[in-house]
């Protein structure tokens, strides 16, 4: 289960259009210092926001989120499923080698 977030989805999403507005506009330098210091957020914090929103949007080179979160979830089920097949081996493993001793 993921944390809880520390800022809403409606105040991310805001910073973010404020930080590309203002780079729009030509205030591309310390634009992430500048919104974040008038929101309260962290700098490092608003460029990875914006960073990855350029990610999603396709104008930046890397993975988006929904592809992550899908791969994320795949690996998780592949995990389960791996460790539910070495349970089934071993238990395959005991039941062949319970049939196998001789009976008194």
């Amino acid at each position: 289960m993921a944390a809880p977030r520390k800022y809403p989805d409606e105040l991310r999403q805001r910073a973010v259009r404020m930080v590309l507005d203002a780079r729009a506009s030509g205030g591309g330098t310390g634009a992430c210092a500048r919104v974040g210091q008038q929101l309260g957020i962290n700098r490092e914090t608003l460029r990875n926001w914006v960073a990855q929103a350029e990610i999603d949007e396709g104008t930046r080179a890397g993975v988006p989120s929904d592809v992550a979160g899908r791969l994320a979830e795949l690996e998780r089920e592949n995990r389960e499923l791996r460790r539910a097949n070495e349970i089934l081996k071993s238990a395959s493993a005991f039941f062949a080698a319970e049939l196998d001793r001789p009976r008194r």
